[in-house]
């Protein structure tokens, strides 16, 4: 199948839902759309990734992978502008799209925020190619969740219905997301669950830690910068005796004023010699610093996406989380780790002294939080049912039934070769076993 991923995102979008597309000419791509684009083309696929062109370093187009590739649109300036500036540009953009889909016409455009749906739902007009669409996270559920963006977007409240009405397809990244487009009038019969994926081979239990002292660790899903969410995370450290929470991000450097309000709040409390900042992280180091903590603490109102949570539970770390979306299926509650109701520190912390009082729970829970994202949120199987959900696209059910007898056919071509190799070699003993 020919693939094409339409990101051309704003900023006020990309800090939400990670949904940006990046790469250095010299490293590894990054970004959930530059990890799905991979998986896909690992299981055959042919994809192109349409992204804005926001500097004015990027190449042209990039190679990811065999069959892979990111091409960069120029629309608008060569720098980063936020969504409602980005409309704007989306005409030049679909006029791009339009222009490559005539001379190449991909099987399915798959569009990541509503930016992007609005560029490649223009661009295929007339061309006969399907639209499905990936919101991520909608503007009125952030609103309702009190995680919107003060005073909204107007373009975007105005136009993330339409555009849902109108797609082919839309994927919806968390369960509570399918209700939220039927909101918007869109039929369920159109709307299917696929969640982000997480890199089970990059973020797993085994490898080193980082430095600890004897305390307990409780580790931040949300940032420096994240005031609402870390004042929860705050007041249910104080009644938590024995612990320390460990914040991520910031600058690092002196007089950093996100560091500086976190300090204070944790002065005020009590607990400031409890309160780790770590600066900046690199993302080689984020897997090890997952790996210390004894649990992962979020207390963000929702989460579009929940990819720290993710990360924690594939390298073996509970999490406990008050957030609606997708950390609500992702965390299975007295399994994985907890579901805590928002916005009640002392609740929060009354779960986590129960679970921390409890070694052998807690690793269990760890056990079972590894097992979750290797086998419900590997990219492999995201790409799988990404395909299985283009396929229900118009036009798209035939011909998955038609490559579906060729490949049962060339199935039952290598079966027989089999048996008849089989036949004429002796058996050879095979040594299986568990893995701890």
């Amino acid at each position: 199948m020919r693939i094409a991923l339409v990101a051309c995102c704003g900023t006020t979008h990309d800090s939400r839902s990670t949904a940006t597309v990046s790469a250095d000419p010299g490293g590894p791509a990054t970004g959930r759309i530059a990890s799905l684009a991979q998986a896909l083309a690992g299981q055959g696929h042919r994809v192109t990734v349409y992204a804005r062109k926001d500097s004015a370093a990027l190449p042209t187009s990039l190679i990811l992978c065999p069959g892979a590739s990111i091409e960069y649109v120029t629309a608008g300036p060569a720098a980063p502008v936020d969504a409602e500036e980005l409309t704007a540009h989306l005409p030049e953009f679909a006029s791009h799209l339009a222009r490559r889909w005539r001379r190449n016409r991909p099987d399915v455009a798959d569009a990541h925020f509503w930016t992007s749906g609005m560029a490649a739902l223009a661009g295929a007009r007339g061309l006969d190619v399907p639209v499905a669409q990936t919101f991520t996270s909608l503007q009125a559920t952030e609103e309702r969740n009190g995680a919107a963006e003060p005073g909204g977007t107007p373009a975007r409240r105005r136009l993330e219905p339409a555009v849902a009405r109108t797609a082919d397809l839309l994927l919806a990244t968390s369960t509570q997301e399918v209700s939220d487009l039927a909101r918007f009038g869109a039929p369920r019969a159109r709307i299917r669950v696929v969640p982000s994926g997480v890199d089970t081979n990059e973020f797993t239990p085994d490898g080193p830690a980082a430095e600890r002292g004897s305390r307990l660790r409780l580790l931040a899903a949300q940032p420096l910068g994240a005031d609402r969410e870390l004042a929860v995370a705050l007041r249910a450290l104080t009644e938590v005796s024995g612990a320390e929470l460990v914040i991520t991000g910031g600058s690092g450097k002196r007089g950093d004023p996100a560091a500086r309000a976190v300090l204070q709040a944790a002065k005020k409390l009590g607990i400031a010699d409890r309160v780790v900042l770590t600066g900046p992280i690199a993302p080689a180091d984020l897997p090890s610093l997952l790996r210390s903590a004894d649990l992962m603490v979020s207390t963000a109102s929702y989460e579009p996406v929940g990819m720290t949570a993710l990360q924690a539970m594939a390298c073996g770390t509970p999490v406990v989380t008050c957030a609606a979306g997708a950390e609500n299926d992702a965390v299975v509650d007295m399994t994985t780790g907890l579901h805590a109701p928002p916005e009640q520190p002392a609740e929060l912390a009354r779960r986590i002294r129960n679970l921390l009082t409890s070694p052998v729970r807690l690793e269990a829970f760890g056990i079972a939080a590894t097992d979750r994202a290797r086998s419900r949120y590997c990219w492999d199987r995201i790409a799988r049912e990404t395909v299985a959900a283009y396929d229900l696209l118009p036009g798209r059910a035939a011909s998955a039934a038609s490559a579906a007898s060729a490949d049962d056919g060339a199935a039952a071509d290598e079966a027989e070769e089999a048996q008849e190799s089989r036949a004429t070699k002796p058996a050879r003993r095979v040594r299986t076993g568990t893995r701890a």
